[in-house]
């Protein structure tokens, strides 16, 4: 992990210090590097998390390619001049085209964006964002963690990360919700650098 500030000013020396009392994150930030994602605009980075709704990793990044590779432009007027005909052949269903050109109006006719949403608390970008059909709790924690970079997000609704804790924290048994919100607030308040983390160990094996 970088000794540095990122753009919100979060000082790593300090996330470091606070993961490295839990042994088992310890061994991931030696592992691991989980900030190599593209730099993608609010939208795009939207649209992704809508994709990824109920898909394995690997269908999800396929389909991804081919929505986008689609459109050129992902933007918001590009999803909604684009023919339903050939999203549906790129591989999306046809809720997930609605969702797409739903969230498309809504960016159109609100804001946002980092700078439209930076006084808005954790849970009123969670109730504005759900306010778009096709936005759930998921994807909306999901534009909290990695649009926002909000710093202590603990998404329990993703698949992959109540399994990647289960794997490390409980060898593999079910671990409930509870267990594993007390197993989180060993990483407050930078539960969401610790989620990043949790994803990457699961995506390796």
């Amino acid at each position: 992990m970088e000794t540095s500030r990122d753009g919100n000013g979060t000082d790593f020396d300090d996330v470091e210090t606070v993961l490295r009392t839990d042994p088992v994150m310890a061994k991931l930030l030696d592992k691991h590097d989980p900030y190599t994602e593209a730099n993608w605009t609010e939208y795009e980075r939207l649209c992704i998390s809508i994709i990824n709704q109920q898909l394995s990793t690997a269908s999800a990044a396929a389909v991804k390619e081919r929505v986008f590779t689609l459109l050129g432009d992902v933007t918001p007027e590009a999803v909604l001049a684009a023919e339903k005909a050939a999203l549906r052949d790129a591989g999306l269903s046809r809720t997930k085209v609605e969702y797409l050109k739903n969230a498309a109006r809504a960016f159109q006719r609100d804001d946002f964006t980092v700078e439209g949403l930076a006084d808005h608390s954790d849970q009123e970008v969670v109730d504005a964002l759900t306010e778009i059909k096709g936005v759930g709790d998921w994807t909306a924690r999901m534009y909290l963690l990695f649009v926002l970079e909000r710093e202590d997000i603990l998404p329990l609704g993703d698949l992959a990360v109540r399994r990647g804790i289960q794997q490390l924290y409980g060898d593999g048994e079910e671990l409930t919700r509870e267990e594993m919100r007390e197993i989180g607030e060993r990483w407050r308040p930078y539960r969401s650098v610790a989620t990043r983390y949790i994803w990457a160990e699961y995506e390796s094996d």
